[in-house]
């Protein structure tokens, strides 16, 4: 059965900007929710990437407590701390799209 959202996750009215991505549960640092974005060969979207469900409702903040990183085609959520239950996720866009991390 597919799932768009990992069962750590739920959407709903976020403070920051319209609906957000919120944990339902406390998670570790550096824990990793899954694929919000895939490389597009033929760069049909926006900055060559293919948005998820999972990459559709996270607001920015420029203290945020998650980041994405890159794990070959894939671009993937990973908390940069211990996020508590009910807790907003965030990323730090940039001008030029999000801050991405390289896996290593």
């Amino acid at each position: 059965m597919y799932k768009p959202l990992p069962k750590e996750l739920t959407i709903k009215e976020s403070d920051i900007e319209g609906l957000g991505l919120f944990v339902t549960c406390e998670v570790g640092d550096n824990y990793i929710f899954g694929v919000t974005h895939i490389k597009d060969g033929k760069h049909s979207f926006p900055n060559g990437y293919i948005r998820t469900p999972l990459g559709g409702f996270i607001n920015h903040s420029k203290d945020s407590n998650s980041e994405l990183i890159t794990e070959g085609d894939f671009l993937k959520l990973k908390t940069k701390r211990h996020i508590n239950s009910g807790e907003e996720l965030t990323l730090t866009y940039t001008i030029m799209g999000y801050d991405i991390k390289e896996l290593k």
